[in-house]
């Protein structure tokens, strides 16, 4: 499968400081990719040299082989940029705007209604097609600038916090239709919203003090770190005292008659330890689970390797 989109030892120079340094990654399948970090990490800086908003000091991007340097123009048609306030014109009607956007994209003449169409439809906004832009909710505002991103087709997407702003209903309708753009298209999301990203993303890229501290798959992600509880119920349940026993054990927490959370460190096995301890005491376990970590956890932990 050949690389769609790649990023080759990215460094940028704000006068004496770098903002980012050898960023590296290549995406080849469509799919919606997280792009995290810190602010003030680099992503931002990122995404506007992939798109072409700001020269990188050093390195390369190409997309679909072909050299963002080289070529600027033509790169950037294979390119769709939704940035963090969208770039609307509020005394446009939507399809004005989006003619004006598909002429932007040198999008031949005779195609650009029908490109118009596709876009407005996929977006779900065809029925405000002749409704000013400033009459729009939050909602279908993001609508229309996600609807300017795609309107050409481009291999790859970019969307800078596209759920920013908007009501719990609002963000509902934004991530499926990012999951639907997904299928279609690269689509490298930034967003503050781990829960979002949880949700949306194939792999994750983070960024954190110019540089790429975890780059692979959300499930990856989500068990970056160890498992350092677990959660017991037990009908007959034991002092603390004899919890503590078991190899591993560091802490143990009461959360009710029935119920324990247990703490232990460098002990792989820990559920088969009280497992067998309950049996031998007659403890009557019913259910035992590892818990694994917050993904503002793995976050955190992965922000302190910058």
């Amino acid at each position: 499968m050949s690389t769609v989109l790649k990023v080759e030892n990215l460094s940028h120079r704000y006068s004496t400081a770098w903002a980012i340094r050898d960023i590296s990654f290549e995406i080849s399948q469509t799919g919606v990719i997280g792009l995290l970090g810190s602010n003030g990490a680099g992503k931002s800086t990122t995404m506007n040299i992939i798109c072409g908003v700001l020269k990188q000091t050093e390195g390369e991007v190409y997309i679909n082989g072909i050299n963002k340097k080289d070529d600027p123009r033509l790169a950037k048609r294979q390119l769709g940029f939704l940035p963090q306030t969208p770039p609307l014109y509020f005394d446009f009607t939507v399809n004005e705007y989006l003619t004006y956007a598909a002429d932007l994209r040198f999008i031949e003449k005779t195609a650009v209604k029908k490109a118009v169409a596709e876009a407005m439809d996929k977006t779900g906004i065809a029925h405000f097609s002749s409704r000013l832009i400033k009459n729009l909710s939050g909602g279908y505002r993001q609508r229309v600038g996600i609807a300017q991103a795609i309107i050409h087709k481009p291999s790859v997407v970019i969307l800078d916090e596209p759920t920013n702003g908007l009501d719990p209903n609002q963000i509902i309708e934004a991530r499926k239709l990012i999951r639907e753009i997904g299928n279609e298209h690269i689509v490298l999301l930034s967003s503050h919203v781990l829960s979002e990203i949880n949700l949306l993303c194939r792999d994750i890229i983070m960024i954190e003090g110019g540089r790429i501290v975890f780059s692979d798959s959300m499930d990856s992600f989500n068990n970056y770190l160890q498992p350092s509880s677990v959660l017991a119920v037990m009908e007959n349940m034991p002092a603390e005292a004899e919890l503590l026993k078991l190899r591993g054990v560091t802490k143990v927490e009461f959360l009710s008659g029935r119920q324990c959370r247990i703490y232990f460190a460098g002990a792989d096995n820990i559920t088969e330890l009280v497992i067998a301890a309950s049996m031998q005491h007659q403890w009557r376990l019913q259910e035992i689970n590892l818990e694994r970590s917050l993904l503002d956890d793995v976050f955190k932990q992965l922000s302190r390797q910058s």
